[in-house]
């Protein structure tokens, strides 16, 4: 196991995650050189090793809990890397799947 909080895990797999993706989309959608397709490849396999990382008991647990940080990062990627910004209604369901997401890592469960 490591040592690195949650929060750093999941804020690191969701870059890679979404970086690995957006090289897809950008080869398929975009017209990019299929090279983007290395890094990319590179980026998801970062992503599905850091998940391994996470500091739960159960890998369902902590795809559940990844799900709202995923959702949040790819809205600061919206607004950082394809600048656009985002309205109230993304920020709002960001909002309620961080909540979500923090009952799922941090709820109190039996011993």
């Amino acid at each position: 196991m490591t040592s690195l909080p949650a929060l750093t895990i999941y804020a690191g797999a969701a870059l890679a995650e979404i970086s690995g993706c957006f090289a897809v989309w950008a080869w398929l959608r975009s017209g990019a050189s299929a090279l983007w397709l290395v890094p990319g490849a590179a980026a998801l396999a970062a992503f599905a090793w850091l998940l391994t990382l996470a500091p739960v008991d159960a890998a369902g647990r902590a795809y559940a809990a990844y799900g709202g940080i995923y959702i949040t990062a790819s809205l600061v990627w919206l607004w950082s890397v394809e600048g656009q910004r985002p309205d109230v209604w993304d920020i709002s369901g960001a909002v309620i799947c961080l909540f979500g997401a923090g009952l799922i890592l941090f709820g109190a469960r039996p011993a």
